[in-house]
């Protein structure tokens, strides 16, 4: 009997798929098709001639964690304990995974806000837990009220997404007070956050659950050295989380993943002398920018994108099709694939949207941008 009898082929892999057979443009799956930065590939040719690659320690690389202890005081201007409070993982969703299996019992509830990653639901199932899956509005900023209605007693976590994928919205200030006035009546949930694009963000910044004092001794913050580095092949993430919770998660992350690619923590650990952070969002602003103009002539109407590299587009003047549809359309006749939004909802929701990935060299969304001219 399965385990999740209703989890089929991602969307992700549906269309990457057709993108393939039907030789289009895969606009749909979050990774970038530019070079790697020279300096860590470099970083990378001289560690494998070294001797790297056994087994790091169970929590990660220590020379990594105490530059990610630096890199969170700089961002944001927080003190962790690298030893007790870091935990280096095989990419954000390991990370998310995890979390989720250490902290959950049997019928507790998970709070997630639709339109969400399809990882999150999985592994709540496995744990027995339910998910509890609130829409946002229609312009993807919290409704509270809804929110707030449906945490109960069981409510063990709510999980953000923020920068929010597929949407690229970005949480505001009141939205945190808000958060925080809810969690401040439920003192037994825990927050996790998922914060895998928080370098990416535009004319709104990021507002990380890192520099909000009353959340700190009950939340979990996923972050990915594959998104900010454009490396997402290498699957190596870190979360931080208060000791009492860190030890909960540790015992789970040394049966699953025990460690994590040696090769990739010292690479990063070395990168992170040489990189700057603050420099990610100005070059994809630059890139949403460059495929905004792309499309200001095209019939598809362009939805705020305030983070990630993901572009939300409606084609409602253009057709009337499911999303789904229209996105398997999208590549048969036009060659270019997307993501519909609906498959980020439990109940399927169709506001004819779909999402575009910009994270692409130059000459690939100039050509995707001529085939969508067609539309």
């Amino acid at each position: 009997m399965s385990k999740l009898p209703n989890v089929t082929t991602s969307i992700f892999t549906v269309m990457s798929k057709m993108a393939a057979e039907h030789n289009a443009i895969n606009l749909s799956q979050g990774f970038p098709n530019f070079p790697v930065d020279e300096r860590l590939t470099k970083i990378v040719s001289q560690l494998a001639q070294k001797d790297v690659h056994q087994y790091t320690p169970m929590s990660g690389y220590p020379p990594l964690l105490a530059k990610i202890a630096t890199l969170v005081k700089k961002s944001y201007n927080r003190d962790i304990l690298p030893d007790s409070e870091i935990l280096v993982t095989a990419g954000a969703t390991q990370a998310l995974f995890t979390t989720l299996l250490a902290l959950l019992q049997p019928d507790d509830e998970v709070i997630i806000l639709d339109p969400s990653y399809d990882c999150y639901e999985a592994p709540i199932l496995l744990s027995q837990a339910k998910p509890i899956r609130v829409a946002l509005n229609d312009d993807y900023t919290p409704n509270w009220k809804t929110i707030t209605n449906a945490f109960s007693d069981k409510t063990k976590m709510i999980i953000i997404n923020n920068p929010h994928n597929p949407t690229g919205k970005i949480l505001n200030e009141s939205d945190f007070e808000k958060l925080e006035a809810l969690l401040e009546k439920y003192q037994n949930v825990v927050l996790l956050s998922d914060e895998v694009y928080e370098y990416i963000t535009f004319e709104q910044k990021h507002i990380s659950t890192h520099t909000r004092t009353k959340l700190l001794n009950r939340c979990i913050t996923v972050s990915s050295f594959g998104k900010s580095f454009h490396v997402t092949g290498w699957k190596i993430g870190y979360l931080v989380a208060p000791e009492y919770l860190m030890k909960e998660i540790k015992k789970v992350h040394q049966f699953l993943v025990f460690s994590v690619n040696s090769i990739c923590q010292m690479a990063v650990s070395e990168y992170l002398d040489l990189v700057d952070v603050n420099e990610i969002s100005a070059f994809y602003q630059e890139k949403r920018n460059y495929f905004r103009s792309l499309l200001q002539n095209s019939k598809f109407e362009l939805m705020p994108c305030e983070g990630t590299y993901f572009q939300v587009v409606s084609y409602a003047k253009i057709s009337n099709e499911n999303d789904v549809d229209f996105c398997k359309r999208l590549i048969t006749e036009y060659g270019v694939a997307a993501i519909p939004i609906s498959t980020f909802y439990a109940d399927g929701k169709d506001l004819k949207l779909i999402r575009f990935c910009f994270a692409k060299d130059n000459y690939t969304l100039e050509e995707a941008a001529r085939r969508l001219s067609r539309v």
